[in-house]
Formats: structure tokens, C-alpha cells, sequence
């Protein structure tokens, strides 16, 4: 049990350190090195999704390379409509916030980007990717949904719905491990937003319990959408390599084409680690846990049921071809057994009553957020929008990349 304490809270740390130290610790392990996938991997082209950027980022693009991403409805929303309470998250470009819209007095999670970060970068497709997905999440249940956007000179906010029952990753962490019947509820609502984003060709590719939220009653909530790939037909494949590490797919680490069974093998770590407390070829060498993704055998406890067992094989089957989902996508994972006790319509109606209850008295009840987050002082320039007379150049160009940012959703969405 130590051991195991001791390589979960490595896990832990590992995971928030994030990818540019791996990569940096990679090159120089000398077993690394030798393995032939590794030395692969290391000869990549430069990356082109935000988690896997070169620690050396080229300067900003010039305004010839800008890109016209779209007309911009330019609505009247300002950082001032709001109070901005707390640091609730933390990603690459900046920071997500708790805050109380001055008017309406509405509590939401504002994501506020920074401009400069993101074009050093050359990340503003994937900024506008997560975007677009966004705006297709309107009808789903299980995925956090987008009030509105807005930009100044310097930054770009997204206004979403505001989750407060705490990552799945902070449960797991507290509780190590879940009884089956709940990590069956989890997966299911999880499998439900995965096939609602493939139904849109949208292929999720960043599965992992940081990214899975539980709101106030205790339902499934999946955010952070930065590493979508849109327009992945039923049969389409993409070859961007990118993800965090406990998750990729063995397609993925041999650099073939893979598709939107990718996010099927990622349900199944999740639902494993859920089961086990650990992702299912976990190391703290990195590299040996790459060489276990590509080339060990699954390996399972037996205090899980045979269903269970039937389930992680078919998702964590190495052969793309061959997992489960490769043929009618969700619905093969609908049909499964291990989900024979779920109504999938009650499911997504919200009518069956989660297994955890976060509890929550009310918006301001940050219980389930790290304190890493929460005890960090709200920057006094989230809420301020700078002096036109002030703005510099490379600001200026930072605001013309990304004209079509801003979005407010119609009154009809209203009706």
C-alpha cells in the first residue's frame, strides 16, 4: 500500500508538472533514448498542439502570417460587467475565474486567455477550435457550455457555465478509487458526451480526470476543448501527435493516422483508473510507460466483475482496428453489457441520481477546487481594459489575429 501511495503521489505531481519538463527529461535519460519508438518520437516535426510546443517558441507571427478567423460580431460585453471573486483553474495561456456578472448578479467560469502566450506560440487555430466546439455544445448535458465571448487588446475571455463539484482527478486523488456501479455512472455520462462529439465529427483526443468536472448534483461535465480536431468524418483520420502521456493510444506514440476510436481507448484508462486508483500501464519512467502502452499486455485484478473486465479489454485493445468502437462508434459502446443497468435516455435526461453528492451549498462554496488554485490572488488586470493610448504593437497584432473570436448567441437561443 506505501508503494502504491508513493507512486500515486508521484503521479499526481508528474501530471501538473506537464509536458515540456518530459520532454526535456526525456531527451536526456539515456534508456529513453535507445528505445526505437522514443527516438521516433523525439524526431518529430515540430508540434503543433499547445501541451507538446517547443520550450523555444518562435516570436510572434508577422501581420502578413495573421489569419482572418472569421467576421467578429463585436458584442458590447466588457471585463468591468463582472466581479472577479477567484482563480478557480489554471492552464498554458492563463487563467479561469470565478465571477458575478455586476448586472445579473450570475455566477460563471470566466477563462481569460492571454493574446501574446497564445501567439508565441502559434496556438490561435486551436484557441478558435475550442471555440467553434463551444458553440456546438448547446444541446448536450454532459459538456460545459459557452455564454459568450469577447476580446480587448491583450486578452480573450470566454464566458462558460460555472461548475463547482470538483475535477474528477481531485476525487480520485482524495478517494483513490471507485466502487463499480459509480465509476459505470461516470464512463456512461462520459461515453454519452463522447459520442455527442462524434456524432458532430469532432474527435475529443484529450480525455483524462482533470478535464472531467461534476457540477452541484453530481452529473459528468467535460470541459477544455483545446486539442478538438473538427471535421473527422466517420472513416476520416488525423495524425497530430498530442495529449498527456498516461493517455496517448498506442496509434498516437507510433506516429500512424488514427481516428475517433482514439477517445474510446481513453475512456477505458479513465474507467480503469477509476476502477484501480492508477491509469493501466502506468510508470514513473516515463518511457517504460510508453513501452507498456506499445507492447505489455493489459493486466486485471480480479475484484472487478466479468463485465468490467470485457469492457477494458475491448477499449484498451492496442489494434484500432479491433477496439471497441471501430465499427458503430458509440453505439457499440451503448450495447456493451457493463451498461446493461443504465437507461441511456433517463441518462441523458438527468433522471438518474448520481452516486456522489458534492454537496455544494452554493456558488461560493469552492470546497472541491485545489487551494493550489483558490488561495492564489485574482490579478488586478483581469478586469481592466487597457488604455487604448497605452496599447503597444505587439499587442495591436495580437488583437487583429483574432477577429473572429467574439461570439454572442442569438435571442432566438434564448426562445
Amino acid at each position: 500500500m506505501k508503494d502504491k501511495t508513493t507512486a500515486l503521489t508521484s503521479f499526481m505531481k508528474q501530471r501538473r508538472m506537464g509536458l515540456n519538463d518530459f520532454i526535456q527529461r526525456l531527451a536526456t535519460n539515456s534508456y529513453a533514448c535507445k528505445h526505437p519508438e522514443v527516438q521516433s518520437i523525439l524526431n518529430l516535426s515540430p508540434p503543433q498542439d499547445a501541451e507538446l510546443m517547443n520550450t523555444n517558441p518562435s516570436p510572434p507571427p508577422s501581420p502578413s502570417q495573421q489569419i482572418n478567423l472569421g467576421p467578429s460580431s463585436n458584442p458590447s460585453a466588457k471585463p468591468s460587467d463582472f466581479h472577479f471573486l477567484k482563480v478557480i483553474g489554471k492552464g498554458s495561456f492563463g487563467k479561469v475565474l470565478l465571477a458575478r456578472h455586476r448586472t445579473d448578479d450570475q455566477f460563471y467560469a470566466v477563462k481569460v486567455l492571454q493574446k501574446k502566450a497564445i501567439l508565441k506560440k502559434k496556438e490561435e487555430k486551436h484557441i478558435m477550435s475550442e471555440r467553434n466546439v463551444l458553440l456546438k455544445n448547446v444541446k448536450h448535458p454532459f459538456l460545459v457550455g459557452l455564454h459568450y465571448s469577447f476580446q480587448t487588446a491583450d486578452k480573450l475571455y470566454f464566458i462558460l457555465d460555472y461548475i463547482n463539484g470538483g475535477e474528477l482527478f481531485y476525487h480520485l486523488q482524495r478517494e483513490r478509487c471507485f466502487l463499480e456501479p459509480r465509476a459505470r455512472f461516470y464512463s456512461a455520462e462520459i461515453a454519452s458526451a463522447l459520442g455527442y462529439l462524434h456524432s458532430l465529427n469532432i474527435v475529443y483526443r484529450d480525455l483524462k480526470p482533470e478535464n472531467i468536472l461534476l457540477d452541484s448534483q453530481g452529473h459528468i461535465i467535460l470541459t477544455d476543448f483545446g486539442l478538438c480536431k473538427e471535421n473527422i468524418e466517420p472513416n476520416g483520420t488525423t495524425s497530430t501527435f498530442c495529449g498527456t502521456p498516461e493517455y496517448l493510444a498506442p496509434e498516437v506514440l507510433h506516429k500512424q493516422p488514427y481516428d475517433r476510436t482514439v477517445d474510446w481507448w481513453c475512456l477505458g484508462a479513465v474507467l480503469y483508473e477509476m476502477l484501480y486508483g492508477l491509469p493501466p500501464f502506468y510508470s514513473r519512467n516515463t518511457a517504460e510507460m510508453y513501452d507498456n502502452i506499445l507492447n505489455k499486455q493489459l493486466q486485471l485484478k480480479p475484484n472487478i466483475s466479468n463485465a468490467a473486465r470485457h469492457l477494458l479489454e475491448g477499449l484498451l485493445q492496442k489494434d484500432r482496428t479491433k477496439r471497441l468502437g471501430c465499427t458503430d462508434d458509440f453505439i457499440e459502446i451503448q450495447n456493451h453489457v457493463f451498461f446493461s443497468p443504465i437507461s441511456w435516455d433517463e441518462l441523458n435526461a438527468k433522471k438518474i441520481t448520481p452516486p456522489f453528492n458534492p454537496n455544494v451549498t452554493g456558488p461560493n462554496d469552492l470546497r472541491h477546487f485545489d487551494p493550489e488554485f483558490t488561495d492564489e490572488p485574482v490579478p488586478s488586470s483581469i478586469g481592466c481594459s487597457p488604455d487604448s493610448a497605452l496599447v503597444t504593437a505587439s499587442i495591436k497584432e495580437a488583437s487583429e489575429a483574432f477577429v473572429g473570436f467574439s461570439y454572442a448567441p442569438s435571442m432566438d437561443s434564448y426562445l
